[in-house]
């Protein structure tokens, strides 16, 4: 187990695929379960779920957690209350696979939040993975037809799709301002806070007249969304960002609609094409770009190069 913890692209494969699936369950429960009330349980279970394990690193870590409150409360808001609730709500309007393909626009909005944020530029590495890991996402979305891409539409759904996203990208670039506190500590804590959040518009829904279903496929949606994407994905997502930052695991993105067009296979009963294996071929190629550092040049020649450099 310490082996995984302390490697950040497993984390990041555990994280895309629970994440993955959290877009297919949403679409699946969508018109059972509305969507504030999806985010409003998920993220209650998820809580008392973490509460659980939480409580003596909590007694601990109060103190910092309090004196950190102002970037408790834009994590809160951002990673639990609007990103999936806004995530939610675009999913009641367009496809599962729509939704998973629009979740690569995440790795370009973490640059540039990370940019703007904190001045820090991308290599070339990463820009050239990123392009690279997108031309991946639209050979999966175009099924391999260029016709096809270029008559996507955007609807309502794409566009809440998108601004989740954004959100989630500020996410990411703030998490390197978390207070330095266990990781269940900090879950619990933003959970916490999150659902407190998400409370107003709960009641907000439940007084237009909007509930859940008695169906027992829409309770054991909930229950997916509060184990695997909430507790597990976040705890392994914060977690890599802590090993290798948010710009370079944020291009574990592009891992969620491959680990989706899987889950589809799988579930939904759709076939695997030659269009996926291409897809899934670049999507790999941009993340290994991004990630992988650069082979050091031998002292030798760097030397040489520095000397050239000089004069």
């Amino acid at each position: 187990m310490l082996a995984i913890w302390n490697s950040a692209w497993t984390l990041l494969l555990f994280a895309s695929l629970f994440w993955a699936g959290n877009s297919v369950v949403g679409r699946g429960v969508a018109g059972l379960v509305p969507p504030i009330a999806l985010a409003f349980w998920r993220w209650t279970g998820a809580f008392f779920i973490t509460l659980a394990f939480a409580c003596p690193h909590l007694r601990r870590d109060w103190p910092t957690l309090l004196r950190a409150w102002p970037p408790m409360l834009a994590l809160s808001a951002t990673g639990i209350a609007l990103f999936n609730t806004l995530q939610y709500i675009g999913l009641n309007s367009t496809t599962a696979l729509n939704a998973l393909l629009l979740n690569s626009v995440a790795p370009l909005l973490i640059l540039l939040f990370a940019f703007v944020l904190f001045r820090e530029r991308p290599s070339w590495r990463q820009s050239l993975g990123i392009v690279i890991s997108l031309l991946g996402v639209a050979a999966i979305a175009a099924r391999g037809s260029l016709d096809m891409l270029v008559h996507f539409r955007f609807n309502e759904g794409h566009v809440w799709i998108i601004v989740a996203m954004a959100i989630y990208a500020a996410y990411a670039v703030l998490l390197r301002l978390r207070p330095t506190v266990h990781p269940l500590s900090f879950l619990a804590a933003a959970m916490g806070v999150g659902v407190c959040m998400i409370l107003p518009a709960y009641m907000w829904e439940i007084a237009e007249g909007r509930t859940i279903s008695g169906v027992a496929g829409a309770y054991l949606g909930m229950a997916y969304t509060a184990v695997f994407p909430s507790v597990v994905s976040y705890l392994c997502f914060n977690r890599a960002v802590e090993l290798i930052g948010a710009a370079r695991a944020g291009q574990s993105v592009h891992l969620i609609p491959l680990f989706g067009s899987a889950l589809a296979v799988l579930f939904l009963g759709e076939r695997f094409h030659l269009y996926h294996a291409a897809g899934i071929a670049l999507i790999a190629a941009g993340i290994a770009l991004a990630t992988v550092k650069a082979i050091p040049l031998r002292p030798a020649l760097a030397g040489r190069r520095s000397t050239l450099a000089g004069e």
